[in-house]
Parts: structure tokens; sequence; C-alpha cells
């Protein structure tokens, strides 16, 4: 999920100041590896480890909410740390190494963001288990628009097979615009910057003690995380309503509400990660929905739709469920999607008329405006010094698409060639869209084009394997269209770090051809250990739903919907434009309070009891920036991530556990005593 941040707010002259003039005579006395020395073996292996570790934490926020928190300051840490203490090792024993530079380390950093990126834009908790034999049961057979021949369940032959033919298209598709994006357009992309400071400051004496101490405390609560989850799982007994993930912290009431606290780290470290805006905004969706609206609907069973109906079924208050959340999902992203259009034409605009201001650095003197000019000169020298052929971008893009447009269609019948190679036609278009948008806003749209794809293929192809090929067509731009903005993002990264644009595009490709199998794998790992898709269970997967009825809605239109659910539909859709409308047009002062409408459509359709989790991460992180707002910032990260990973580590052993049948001894089970 990005967030959305001014393009002005970080320059480039003062990422070379952190330290006054010393540091800038250190940027120019420093000698630049050749692009092969800065991927190394101990950093391709460091990077398979960390992407595998973050692919099973994607899948694991992908399969359960569905919100995933940028890891990018964890795979830089964690990448710096492992390392630092091989070379560190290696070195007490009496043997020779390489130093570690900041450019290996954004080597590493850009190949796990690679690998781990495809577990999201992968589809794998979305488009491509939208597909599968459950999901269809799920709605329902009876259901209009929901075939029995529209099913292809998961299988680890196709999905590797359909990472590679895909996933590679959206890094040749804008490589010959990389000077133009980072040079002269100048575009901040500020996660991107924000990970070229962290790994620039981990490579000074300061930044280093600073790292270590961040690395002991991702360490400690990554422990204390893994072993609470290892505690949990023993009273989690059998079926999905035992233990502390079913613990009624405000009362039964609220708990059939799905108002609890249940104890799960990962949902508290993205709420230590992620805005406090955005968390803020789920626990309102979740009030509005399970507090007040779901209520509301269930008091008017049997006269709004059969109460006889079961908890599943779209004929009753689940399809509310599904399509409010829909309806909010679809109305923030077409309305960021033409706001990030508007901006994109107008900054291009600006562009080319020479009329783009830039952030001042003001009463600088001659001698260390000459300093940063001379910096900024050999940045370039070294992004342009490597050079990646037009010739070699264009007939990749041309060959791959050419093997896609072949072998698709063998994965996907209803997916024609001529539907794939119109996607392949406009892809470029809409990967530079996003990526400028990217690069202004730090705001990725790659998940509402692939909705955009959706609904239009799937219109295209109609009733006889609509529903599949819109689905498949979803995942096609959606790995086109975020691997692109990745990829630029990773490029700005290496322009300020010194790193060659040869070494970021290589990086890339190893990390995606890495991701290309350890997403499938550590997918597959869940799949065969857990019920994915069950409603009453922890993966509810609950994107797969919705991207199977967008895709029946793009076939069949609005048909069969409870009594009123369109009109709901369309207060909840306009309410999304408006306010996003209003959060653009008041001062930052009072915006800042208004709520996310994206945000807040997630806890529609899952529940409450994550909304409560990341609320709590939120209120710890508020009290520790009013106590120590120093701390907070350099250590919040490094303690949420740690909360992050360890529990994202036990779910190995866990699926270990399932796989083999082993069943937690105890069922910790809550409900009403005796005289009540």
């Amino acid at each position: 999920m990005g967030t959305e941040t001014s393009s002005v707010d970080i320059s480039e002259p003062l990422l070379v100041n952190p330290n006054g003039n010393g540091e800038k005579e250190e940027y120019l006395r420093e000698e630049v590896p050749e692009w092969k020395e800065q991927i190394t073996i101990r950093g391709l292996v460091v990077s398979a480890v960390l992407g595998s570790l973050f692919c099973i934490i994607t899948h694991k926020l992908n399969l359960t909410v569905g919100i995933i928190p940028s890891l990018n300051v964890a795979a830089g840490l964690l990448g710096f740390f492992f390392v630092k203490t091989w070379t560190g090792f290696l070195t007490k024993i009496g043997f020779f190494t390489k130093p570690f530079t900041k450019q290996e380390n954004t080597v590493i950093q850009t190949c796990v963001v690679a690998c781990y990126g495809l577990a999201f834009s992968g589809g794998f908790g979305s488009s491509l288990i939208a597909m599968d034999q459950r999901t269809y049961e799920l709605i329902g057979p009876d259901y209009p628009g929901n075939r029995a021949e529209d099913i292809k369940n998961p299988g680890l032959g196709w999905m590797m097979g359909f990472m590679f033919v895909v996933s590679f298209l959206g890094l040749f598709s804008l490589v010959p615009l990389r000077k133009v994006m980072v040079l002269d357009y100048k575009l901040t992309y500020p996660s991107g910057t924000a990970t070229a400071m962290l790994i620039n400051s981990f490579h000074t004496k300061t930044g280093a003690e600073l790292a270590g101490n961040q690395v002991r405390q991702l360490g400690k609560y990554l422990s204390i995380s893994f072993v609470w989850s290892c505690f949990k799982w023993f009273f989690s007994g059998i079926g999905d309503s035992c233990g502390f993930d079913n613990f009624p912290s405000f009362g039964l009431t609220l708990f059939r509400n799905t108002f609890y606290f249940d104890f799960s780290p990962t949902y508290v470290g993205c709420g230590l990660i992620c805005p406090h805006l955005v968390n803020c905004s789920v626990l309102l969706g979740a009030i509005i929905s399970w507090g007040f609206l779901w209520p509301f609907i269930s008091e008017h069973a049997g006269d709004w739709y059969p109460a006889d109906l079961g908890s599943n079924d779209f004929k009753g208050l689940y399809g509310y469920k599904v399509f409010i959340s829909i309806a909010l999902i679809l109305g923030d992203g077409i309305y960021n999607l033409v706001k990030i259009i508007i901006i994109t034409i107008r900054e291009m605009w600006r562009a080319s008329s020479k009329q783009i201001t830039l952030p001042v650095v003001t009463e600088v003197n001659d001698d260390e405006s000459s300093k940063l000019q001379s910096v900024e000169k050999m940045r370039d020298e070294v992004f342009l010094k490597d050079g990646i052929p037009t010739w070699f971008a264009a007939s990749g893009y041309v060959g791959l698409a050419a093997i896609s447009i072949a072998t698709i269609p063998m994965i996907f019948p209803p997916l024609k060639w001529y539907l794939v190679l119109c996607s392949y036609i406009l892809a470029p278009a809409l990967a530079f869209c996003n990526s400028y948008g990217t690069g202004l806003t730090d705001w990725s749209l790659a998940s509402t084009y692939g909705k955009i794809g959706l609904f239009i293929i799937a219109a295209a192809v109609g009733q006889n394997g609509g529903v599949i090929a819109g689905v498949a067509s979803c995942a096609v731009m959606m790995s086109i269209v975020s691997t692109a903005a990745d990829l630029m993002q990773d490029f700005k990264t290496g322009y300020l770090t010194f790193s060659s644009a040869k070494s970021m595009f290589v990086s890339q490709l190893i990390g995606t051809a890495m991701g290309c199998v350890i997403a499938p794998l550590t997918f597959w790992m869940f799949w065969t250990a857990f019920e994915i898709g069950s409603p009453d269970g922890p993966y509810k997967a609950p994107y797969a739903v919705i991207f199977r009825e967008m895709a029946i809605l793009g076939v069949q239109g609005f048909s069969e919907l409870p009594k009123y659910c369109m009109e709901m539909c369309g207060g909840f859709f306009a309410a999304a434009l408006a306010i996003n409308l209003v959060r653009d047009v008041t001062p930052k002062k009072f915006s800042q309070y208004i709520p996310i409408p994206m945000a807040m459509a997630v806890p529609f359709y899952i529940g409450a009891y994550f909304a409560v989790d990341m609320f709590v991460g939120t209120v710890i992180l508020f009290v520790w920036e009013k106590l120590n707002r120093k701390d907070a910032e350099d250590y919040a990260g490094a303690v949420a991530s740690g909360l992050i990973c360890g529990d994202g580590i036990w779910t190995i052993p866990s699926a270990i556990l399932s796989i083999m049948r082993i069943d937690p001894p105890i069922c910790m089970y809550f409900g009403p005593s005796a005289s009540s």
C-alpha cells in the first residue's frame, strides 16, 4: 500500500550533505566498483534467503488481510547485517574478503524486492486463486455467471511457467526511458530515495553503529514474535474457534461482530509501519461496517433477503459485504488513476516548457555549490557509464512478448493470443503512466490497472470463458506495470548510491528469476498446508472472491443482487470519490485527518479483528513518538520488521506440522457461563 508524498519533499542536494563538506569530499574521493563487481555470490545467496523469507511474509499478509506494508527497510537492514556478519567472521579466522560496499548493498536490496514483489504482483492472493474450485463453490454453483467450466486450480508447474513468461516483460518495457525518468525529469521516487538514504547512512561510521543497534532490536523482537507464535499454536486446537486468535477481548457480543484483539505480532507490526492515517482508516471502516451497517442489514433478514441463507451465500448478507467492498475499492482506484494521469500530463507539460520548480538550497557559497555539482556530475557519469542498448531492450520485449503470446493461451485457453497481443501493445504506455505517477506520488496503481484490464477482457470474451480470461489478464497486467515501476524505483536508488544502471538491471533480472521459483514454491507451502480461501479459517484469501466477482460482473452485469445492494454500492462508490476529492482540496492540516477509502474497504469484507491489532500498533507508535521521537524514528521500523518476520518464520514449522497432520494438543475456547 502506498502513501502519497509531495515530489518536492526530498531534494538530491540534501542527500549528499548529511555531515557537511567532509561528506561531500568523501563522495568525490570514493572509488566506484565496476558493475560486475557490484554483483557478488555472497550477495545473491543473501538475496535468495531474504527473498524466501519476505515471500512467505507477503503471502501470509496477502492471504489474510491483503494489506502489504513496505519491507524495504527490513530488506536493506538484514542484507547489511548478514554480509557484515559474514565478512567479519571470515576476517577473524584469517580469510581475506572483499569490502562490503554500498553498491553491493543496493544490489541485494534490489534483488530481494524484485523477488518478493512477485508474491504480490503475481496474483497469488487474488487473481490466480480466484479461479480455483474453492472460490467457485464459495460463490455458489447456482450463482449467475459462475460456471463450473471457469475453474483452474493452482499447480506448481503452470504457476512457475506463467511467472517466467510474464514477469520479465515489465523490466524491458521502460529500460530505454531510465535517463528520461531519473535524470531529465528528475522524478523523486520517494521510496527509492529513502532507501538510498538508508543505504548511504549504513556505510558511514555513525550509520553503521545505528544499523547495528537496529539489527539488535530487530533480532530481539523477531525472537519474541517467533516464541509467542509457537506458544499460541499449542492452544489453537483443531478447527478455527480455539486459541488466542479467538480471544473475546471486549466481550462476547463484540466478539460475534469480529471486534477482538487476536494477539497477532504480524498485524501489530503492520500497525507500527503503516501511517497513522491508514491504521485509523482501517479501524473506521471496521466500525462503520461491523459496528453499524451489517447489524442494520441483518435486522432486515427475511425482507431484503431470505433469512435461511448460509453465511457465505451471495444472495444474503455476504453479498452486501463483497459488493460494497468492491464499490469502495473501485471508487478509490478510479479516482487515484484519473488524478495521477492528470498530474503526469501536467508535470510532463511543465518539463517540456522548462518550468519545473525545484527545491532551493539557500545561501550556498560558490565552493559548496561546485562540490554539489561535482557530486551530481559524478552520479550522472556512473549512471550513464554502463549503458543498456535500446535495441537490446526492444528485442527483449518483443521476444518475450512472442513467447508469452504463444504460451499464455496454453495455460488459460479462454485468453486468446490476440487479446494477449493487445495487452502487450498497451502495456508499455500503462507501465510508463504507473512509473511516472509512482515517481511523483510514491503510489503504485498496479492493481487498479489490473482491475481495468480484468473488466475489459472479461466483457470482451463474454460468458464462454470470460471469468478465466478476465482474472488471468489482470495477473498479466499487474505484473508488467508493477515490475516496471519497481525497476524505476531501483534505478533511482542506484543513481543516488553510485550504483551502475547495468548492475541494477541485472540484479532485477536475477531477483525476478528467483521470484519466479521462490514465490510459487512458498505459496505452494501455504496451499498444501492450510485451507486457503475458507471464510472461517485464518487464510480467507479475501481478494480471491472479490476478483472472481469482478470478472463475473464484467461478463454478467449486475443481477441477482440482494435488495438495495446496488443502491448501497452506488452510494459507497460516490462516497469514495467524494472523500478523495475532499482530501485533495482541503489544506494539509485538515486533510491528514480525512480517511482513505481503500483502507476502509478491507475490513468491510474480512472483519474487524485485524483493524484492532493494527490500531494497537499505531497507538504504541504514537505514544513512543510522544515519549522519544528520535528513538521511535530510529527503531520503530526495526521493531515492526522483527514482529512481522518472527511470525512469518513460524509459518514454516506450522506448515510442516499441518502437512504431517500433527494437531495442537489444547483447545482454548471461550463461551458464555452456564448461568448466562
